[in-house]
């Protein structure tokens, strides 16, 4: 994989923005029946759900109320690949047919 140029430094709400999503899909991976066999693990993390969704509307709504109406979209979907955004947004994904 080619070396990225640096990106710029986020705002604080951006980082909030991106710490607070990938903690929601993370979750949503914990939860996803596709990923795991046991009930129990599932619950805690649709449990923990509604805390990280909280979590990221208050992340939004400073931005929002700022009048900050745009994202800058490719610039946040590089920041979301770093550090394990890739692998944690994989486990909200079907697993691929094994061919049976």
């Amino acid at each position: 994989m080619p070396e990225l140029p640096p990106l710029p430094a986020p705002t604080r709400a951006e980082a909030e923005l991106i710490a607070g999503r990938l903690d929601v899909v993370g979750m949503l991976g914990r939860a996803d029946p596709a990923h795991q066999g046991a009930t129990h693990p599932g619950l805690r993390a649709a449990q923990a759900l509604v805390t990280k969704a909280a979590a990221l509307r208050d992340a939004l709504s400073p931005m929002h109320r700022r009048g900050e109406s745009e994202l800058h979209a490719p610039t946040l979907a590089r920041a979301l690949r770093v550090p394990d955004g890739v692998r944690r947004t994989a486990r909200v994904t079907l697993p691929p047919l094994d061919g049976n």
